[in-house]
């Protein structure tokens, strides 16, 4: 499966911050995208240009250690050693490898991060799409799979069972990075705040009027840019929104459309009905993930995951020339 791949760029930040009577905004430009934060300080001993400082350190560390777009990060530099070797690495990278090997298994393989070789055959990796042949397909997924890796954790080591292995974190590097952020904020005792990257959030508390925060589900449809849904979160404890789409990464050859996201099972694009998916989960980084595992397997195995996880889901799928939805029941509550 092919993850979002938003580039893990240390952008030159370009930041705004409007300093009011209730909340403070910041915003720029990072990661090949943008980012912005919103947060009630309440006369908290806190600046704008301290969050701006710390919003700086968070990218450029996350950037050094998982951005496959630079070649002295530590990921790519994991992926250039051509050895079976254990390799040191930081101990992000170890969370990050553990969470996603047991959304793997949980979705019977089709969330996988070493799925990168398949993306830069089809050409996603680069936007030079096209369609392979099957020899080629089944040359590069013999060097696909999540049982090629294995994991030490308490030593912070990785080890190829296969030295061609490569890992891509696209699919939750996001995620991970709004947790950072968001506990960042906390950290500086700020309670109330939305933090967002990318379309992708986490939100605590309430507005500084007291309301609750308003998110709103973009529709999963190509051309046009459209809400689906407008979310009221009320959660106290923080909630993330998490959101992968096939809607707007494709490309038609021969008539047929190819989406982004490749299943690793088979080596070739899904070929389900699912647009979109959205997860919400006090933890960004496991939204993250499972937002773009759900988007593999499809509508009918997401929601049936969905329900044995107990996840909050929301799924949107195209039926005729109809927009679907599925709300998991614990989404629902």
């Amino acid at each position: 499966m092919n993850y979002p791949t938003l580039p893990l760029l240390a952008l030159s930040l370009v930041l705004t911050a409007c300093q009011s009577p209730t909340e403070t905004a910041l915003s720029g430009a990072i990661q090949g995208t943008s980012y912005h934060l919103k947060m009630v300080l309440n006369g908290l001993p806190v600046t704008a240009e301290t969050i701006k400082a710390d919003v700086e350190t968070i990218f450029r560390q996350v950037d050094e250690q998982l951005s496959n777009w630079r070649n002295d990060s530590a990921i790519s530099r994991f992926n250039q050693q051509k050895t079976t070797e254990w390799q040191d690495v930081p101990p992000t990278i170890i969370h990050l490898v553990n969470v996603a090997r047991e959304i793997h298994d949980r979705t019977d393989g089709c969330y996988d991060l070493t799925v990168k070789p398949l993306s830069e055959l089809w050409g996603f990796a680069r936007h030079e799409q096209t369609v392979p042949d099957t020899a080629a397909i089944q040359k590069v997924m013999a060097h696909v799979g999540m049982d090629k890796l294995e994991v030490d954790t308490a030593g912070n080591r990785l080890r190829k069972r296969d030295p061609e292995l490569q890992i891509s974190l696209d699919s939750i590097a996001q995620g991970y990075t709004v947790a950072v952020i968001a506990q960042d904020l906390e950290n500086l005792g700020i309670q109330n705040y939305l933090a967002e990257i990318g379309g992708e959030m986490k939100v605590k508390g309430v507005k500084a009027n007291g309301s609750p925060w308003r998110v709103a589900i973009e529709k999963p449809t190509p051309m046009v840019r459209e809400v689906q849904r407008v979310l009221d979160l009320h959660e106290a404890a923080g909630l993330a929104v998490m959101t992968s789409g096939t809607y707007r990464n494709f490309f038609e050859s021969g008539g047929k459309s190819y989406s982004h996201i490749i299943d690793p099972r088979t080596g070739m694009p899904v070929a389900h009905n699912l647009l979109s998916a959205t997860v919400l989960d006090e933890n960004p980084t496991l939204a993250d993930a499972w937002s773009t595992a759900l988007l593999c397997v499809g509508e009918t195995e997401g929601a049936r995951i969905a329900e044995t996880e107990k996840l909050k889901a929301l799924l949107i799928y195209r039926e005729g020339d109809q927009l679907r939805e599925h709300l998991s029941s614990a989404f629902t509550r």
